[in-house]
């Protein structure tokens, strides 16, 4: 039957692109091309080829803190994304990302149809359109990879790459519409979110949670980390791209863009030194593992807040984050739920802080674009309206992937049996071993 299936979508691909110019109405290129700003646009190209990199670096990060029997498959799961998620954001993932508004939820699905009417003659603000959605599509990537470390070392290949197809169509697309798009329903409510702390962090936080509760507790013995070095090169890879992610977000070569980089190298730093100083008060030794995910969770936070507030602010939103989520992790019922790689800890949590906090802090002298500033500034109007997307974006990530979850595994199997989870998911699920 997976043949079939398999068979049918690689031939329909090929059909459909080999008679795209019949099939699809493709708009010839306007008789006057727009005008580009090219600083602008020689940055965006740049910005995404950052934000792309983050997606092998999340690779390394995940696949040094597994098993050693289970390093390929986990590092395989990100690169996938990169590859199915792609051609999906091609297909029918900008188009129902920002699309002309279907009630502020989803987008038209036929607009964008297979990159209909997105061409390099066309304008989205300074740069063409078609960067701009190529921009868009590697946020997509990033996502349902940042899942894979809930479920690492059980999950079947066949079934992860059903749900990651699922979830960009389902939940993905729909928050990033609501989020992003001007008719959206976040965006028309004036929630705030300058990079994805709601549309990739907490969405893959609370997806991570409800596959590592699905999914159960791993059966072997939990075993220790293949390679810190991994993760060492796979924090650097994050850090690095993370310029693009949120710097980019400004979507030009401007203050704004100068502003976000710097308060994400700060937010980060101030992160890992508060997660590695909080585990020194706690008795525990310095490790490369908890300055690194140190870094990350204040990358993560400072993801919403990023072209919003200032740099004095930014250290305390990583500063804070860190030492929150340190204390979910610490408390985490891992006897009950096995969220590997404590994504949801770690995502998930920063993610709502700095959602939370991107209402506390917002500032209209950073970012003119704010009109309702931040609690600290005497105004409520934002952080009430940040902390009902906060629980509606919780309840809906959660639960539809649950659902998600559920679905697939009616499809096809989510777990390996417990002979091949004991064997190891590279010998198992790809006949590969380091």
């Amino acid at each position: 039957m997976r043949k079939i299936i398999l068979s049918v979508t690689l031939i329909s691909l090929l059909l459909l692109t080999l008679f795209s110019s019949f099939i699809l109405n493709i708009n010839p290129a306007p008789k006057v091309a727009a005008v580009f700003d090219t600083g602008d646009t020689a940055w965006m190209i740049v910005a995404t080829a950052l934000v792309l990199i983050m997606t092998p670096g999340l690779g390394f990060f995940y696949g040094g803190m597994v098993g050693k029997k289970n390093v390929i498959s986990t590092m395989l799961q990100s690169f996938m994304a990169m590859i199915i998620v792609t051609l999906l954001w091609v297909v029918v993932g900008f188009s129902l990302s920002f699309g002309t508004s279907i009630g502020g939820f989803i987008g038209d699905p036929t607009e964008y149809f297979m990159f209909q009417n997105v061409n390099i003659n066309t304008a989205w603000g300074t740069i063409p359109f078609m960067l701009f959605a190529l921009f868009q599509a590697k946020f997509a990537i990033i996502t349902p990879a940042l899942i894979t470390g809930a479920f690492a070392e059980r999950i079947r290949f066949w079934a992860y790459m059903l749900f990651m197809l699922l979830f960009i169509l389902f939940v993905y697309t729909p928050l990033c519409h609501m989020t992003w798009h001007a008719d959206g329903f976040f965006f028309k409510m004036g929630v705030l979110d300058f990079a994805g702390g709601t549309v990739v962090h907490m969405s893959a936080g609370w997806a991570a949670l409800a596959g590592a509760m699905f999914l159960g507790k791993r059966k072997t013995q939990k075993s220790n980390p293949a390679r810190i070095t991994y993760v060492l090169l796979g924090t650097g890879l994050l850090w690095f791209g993370w310029f693009g992610f949120n710097a980019g977000s400004a979507l030009a070569a401007n203050g704004l863009a100068v502003q976000a980089l710097g308060t994400t190298t700060v937010a980060a730093a101030a992160a890992g030194m508060a997660w590695i100083f909080y585990d020194k008060i706690l008795g525990h030794k310095v490790s490369a593992m908890g300055a690194c995910i140190g870094a990350v969770v204040g990358l993560v936070a400072i993801t919403p807040a990023a072209g919003f507030v200032t740099i004095p602010h930014a250290i305390f939103i990583g500063a804070f984050a860190a030492i929150v989520s340190n204390v979910v992790v610490s408390k985490f019922p891992k006897g009950k739920i096995d969220d590997a790689l404590d994504v949801f800890a770690c995502h998930g949590v920063g993610g709502m802080v700095g959602m939370l906090l991107t209402g506390v802090f917002a500032s209209s002298a950073v970012n003119p674009g704010v009109t309702d500033q931040g609690l600290i500034f005497g105004e409520t109007t934002l952080f009430t309206h940040q902390l009902i997307a906060l629980v509606i974006v919780s309840v809906f990530a959660f639960a539809v992937s649950y659902f998600l979850f559920f679905i697939v595994n009616k499809i096809t199997p989510l777990r390996v049996t417990e002979d091949k989870e004991e064997m190891g998911l590279d010998i198992s699920q790809h006949g590969e071993f380091l």
